[in-house]
């Protein structure tokens, strides 16, 4: 049986994907409201889709692709991209629960809400297609964990860098979960 967040983790959550937004938009010297106008959601296990859950990952990214009804006058755009940030509750919990007591929650969920909001702002800005090859997104996820480093460093603390380590390239974070 999955494992789903409390309802005490639940504010936990959202509070980390509010503090993201205020991180990645003083990294990338964007205004507050630029980075909420890119059009996503995040969502926890128990609403997910069954595409949407992702075996072994924190979050998993989905993209939706809408368009415009044929006949539809107005904008210019012919449709958008909607993302859609999956939340793999069950292996964040079981992360924490195995790295007790050396990885809390809450740094642990800051450090995959800035990881995921700058996804969705590469792919949104169209720094890398979203369908890209295996090894092109290899390369992305490296570029996006320097990033997430680099946005983090105004508020690294002792609890943070224990969840930046994990994320190194000499120290996986699965060492410490397998």
């Amino acid at each position: 049986m999955p494992l789903y967040f409390n309802t005490a983790q639940l504010p936990m959550a959202g509070k980390a994907f509010n503090d993201a937004e205020k991180l990645v938009s003083r990294h990338f010297r964007m205004s507050d409201s630029e980075l909420r106008k890119k059009k996503y959601d995040v969502k926890t296990l128990a609403f997910l889709e069954e595409h949407e859950v992702k075996e072994g990952a924190f979050a998993h990214l989905c993209k939706y692709s809408y368009e415009k009804p044929d006949g539809f006058a107005g904008s210019a755009k012919d449709g958008f991209d909607f993302y859609r940030i999956c939340l793999q509750d069950n292996t964040i919990l079981n992360a924490v629960e195995r790295a007790n007591p050396f990885i809390k929650l809450s740094p642990l969920m800051l450090y995959i809400a800035v990881h995921e909001l700058i996804h969705v702002l590469r792919f949104g800005n169209g720094e890398i297609d979203f369908n890209a090859a295996m090894e092109e997104k290899e390369k992305e996820e490296d570029i996006v964990h320097n990033l997430t480093r680099a946005a983090l460093q105004p508020v690294k603390g002792y609890d943070l860098e224990i969840v930046l380590d994990c994320f190194s390239s000499n120290f996986k974070i699965f060492d410490i979960f397998n």
